[in-house]
């Protein structure tokens, strides 16, 4: 089996052959594979190895947040081609003994509700994390890929850093290019490159926690090789990732490629889709047997109904499950990241408006012994 090695005792900068921070078309790839083979590949962590065991919050801001997230890659799969489908299977996914969470203000999905800093570390030993910042916890393992991606063609870079461009001068938020700490440094890719921050229809930080082993995700390719990178390692993630990030590690992440020949363009396949034919996890991990529950509905603070709105029934019942387990005895920033590592957001109801609901599932068994 081919395997691409890095040196994770580096970070990405110092060892800028294995790797990149941004998506280009012009990247060039570190190996070619054909169909059918099996590639080992070693990733870093989302922080480029920042914040190693023994940390602490103020070593949080000692690093330029355009680091995240280094990626191992490209790969070039022989014969793809623009309009194909790019199959990768996942094999296995190997962690690291250690990982991490973080909450950092101003990100996540409640950022007006957190203003400090925090730094869970965690860990991973015999199918279980463990922190001694949030202790009598105990979270399953189900390790994925946050990351996987294929190069954008050069009229997508153009297209999407224009539509990002524009949702940021109209008050949204997003992420341009920026070539601070960008990996390769200098040049066009630098000053281009789209950051990784985001998803977009070549893949990338999806964060999709069914994405484990045995998993097959599928890619339309843009580009001659699809040149294909992943990285972000999760050892378990609630589905949402709410508070910004999950159990964060480093893995070595094992694939095989196939190749579905003008499939993407045949059947019109313009973004990401994905399929398995095993659980995802054990299933009482998936959907355990013990579990507390909160609703959230589209109501606000005054008790004014806003119809149909998801993002608002998903706060509602995210604040819920924290004042639940606040209720337990948890810090409000440990009740946020246990919400981000463990508990799965779920919408329930998307007909009876005006009030749609979105579901918090925590599932019990993470606090036995």
């Amino acid at each position: 089996m081919k395997t691409i090695k890095i040196d994770r005792a580096s970070h990405l900068c110092e060892q800028p052959e294995t790797g990149h921070n941004r998506w280009h078309p012009d990247l060039e790839p570190l190996l070619e594979v054909a169909e059918g083979e099996e590639l080992g590949i070693e990733t870093r962590d989302s922080s480029d190895g920042y914040l190693p065991a023994g940390a602490t919050v103020a070593d949080m801001t000692k690093f330029s947040p355009n680091v995240v997230h280094p990626l191992t890659g490209p790969i070039a799969i022989k014969g793809a081609k623009p309009a194909d489908l790019l199959e990768i299977e996942f094999l296995d996914i190997i962690p690291r003994a250690r990982g991490f969470s973080v909450i950092v203000p101003g990100l996540g999905y409640l950022p007006d509700l957190f203003s400090e800093r925090f730094l869970v570390h965690w860990t991973l030993k015999d199918g279980v994390a463990t922190s001694a910042q949030i202790p009598g916890v105990r979270v399953p393992a189900a390790p994925f890929m946050g990351i996987s991606g294929v190069a954008p063609s050069h009229d997508q870079l153009v297209a999407w850093t224009k539509r990002e461009a524009a949702l940021i001068r109209a008050g949204g938020h997003a992420f341009p290019p920026n070539p601070e700490a960008a990996v390769p440094e200098g040049g066009t890719i630098a000053t281009h490159g789209l950051r990784t921050v985001p998803p977009r229809e070549n893949g990338g930080n999806f964060d999709v926690k069914q994405l484990t082993k045995g998993a097959k995700l599928f890619l339309p390719v843009a580009v001659e090789g699809a040149l294909f990178s992943t990285g972000d390692g999760h050892y378990a993630q609630g589905d949402g990732e709410v508070c910004l990030s999950a159990i964060e590690m480093a893995a070595t992440c094992v694939v095989r490629f196939k190749l579905h020949q003008g499939a993407a363009a045949r059947r019109k396949i313009k973004g990401p889709m994905f399929a398995r034919d095993s659980y995802f996890a054990d299933p009482r991990i998936a959907m355990p047997e013990r579990f507390t529950a909160t609703m959230g509905m589209p109501i606000d603070d005054d008790g004014v109904n806003h119809n149909g709105n998801l993002n608002l029934a998903t706060r509602n019942a995210l604040i819920a499950m924290i004042a639940l387990l606040q209720e337990r005895g948890f810090s409000k920033e440990q009740a946020y990241v246990i919400c981000s590592v463990a508990v799965d957001l779920k919408i329930s109801n998307v007909v009876d408006g005006p009030n749609f609901v979105v579901s918090a599932f925590l599932p019990e068994a993470i606090f036995d012994d």
